[in-house]
């Protein structure tokens, strides 16, 4: 079997809600796996960020999280979602699901961000402080 690179999941580290999504993802990546992980993550406004989404202008960067595929193809807002339940044990019911309708996948997408500071005082300061870098640095 072939390692394939890893999907990589850009997000804004200076939201709470997008550091814990993240980590979610990674976690349930690594859920019984005993091979290499198949995401890993980086912020939006590292080095390796600027250089994955050097085709997006620099302002539009953090309009939303984005995947990137190992062939470079940079998939933002909603239509990461799919890319990514790809890439996740068991979730290819999610995956097939925000496949069906790209437009309400997007609008979903956006609701949740526009709420992503109510969500992240929800989920307190300890599970909004979580690194998801230092998750992908430590486990690849």
């Amino acid at each position: 079997m072939t390692a394939t690179k890893p999907v990589t999941v850009l997000y804004d580290e200076d939201c709470g809600f997008c550091k814990w999504s993240t980590s979610k993802m990674l976690a349930w990546d690594r859920i019984g796996r005993d091979r290499q992980p198949h995401l890993r993550a980086a912020s939006i406004t590292s080095e390796e960020g600027a250089l994955l989404l050097a085709s997006i202008d620099p302002d539009q960067r953090l309009r939303s999280a984005h995947a990137v595929t190992s062939d470079g193809r940079i998939a933002s807002a909603g239509a990461m979602l799919p890319v990514v339940f790809r890439e996740l044990p068991l979730a290819w019911p999610l995956a097939a699901l925000a496949s069906l309708s790209p437009k309400l996948t997007d609008r979903a997408y956006f609701w949740v961000v526009a709420r992503r500071f109510t969500f992240g005082r929800w989920l307190g300061q300890d599970a909004c402080s979580v690194d998801p870098s230092a998750i992908s640095r430590s486990e690849i």
